[in-house]
């Protein structure tokens, strides 16, 4: 039985909330909205909390292809580093292969200001699926 549950807003600690909206705005375009946070989707925002991380996060943000190879060359103009995995970040290289919540993607992975694992992710349709 799957129970009808989105996620509805996560916090996210930054040593400098300023300095990460403007990295958030730059490179994936959320939208600032008062308070600290960031608009990811209509029912889902993005909490700026200033306090240094204690930890990295991992957020996983899917869009389309074409948002996808935007949002790489905005990461190039600015010379942000990216890998096609995780563990990659920096060879410049993608977008590799991926599983998420719909299997069969290909992504991109780069860190925000405080070294925060991000990941772009985009899945082709399956073959056959109507």
């Amino acid at each position: 039985m799957t129970v009808a549950i989105a996620l509805d807003h996560t916090i996210l600690p930054v040593s400098d909330v300023e300095a990460s909206v403007r990295f958030y705005h730059r490179t994936l375009r959320l939208r600032y909205e008062p308070l600290a946070l960031l608009r990811v989707s209509p029912t889902l925002v993005l909490q700026l909390i200033q306090s240094p991380p204690q930890i990295s996060q991992h957020l996983a943000f899917s869009m389309s292809k074409a948002e996808l190879e935007a949002t790489v060359a905005r990461l190039k103009a600015a010379e942000v580093a990216f890998g096609d995995n995780f563990d990659t970040v920096g060879n410049m290289k993608g977008p590799g292969r991926a599983s998420g919540s719909e299997k069969n993607g290909h992504s991109i992975y780069f860190k925000d200001p405080d070294g925060h694992m991000l990941e772009i992710i985009h899945y082709e349709p399956v073959q056959g699926a109507a």
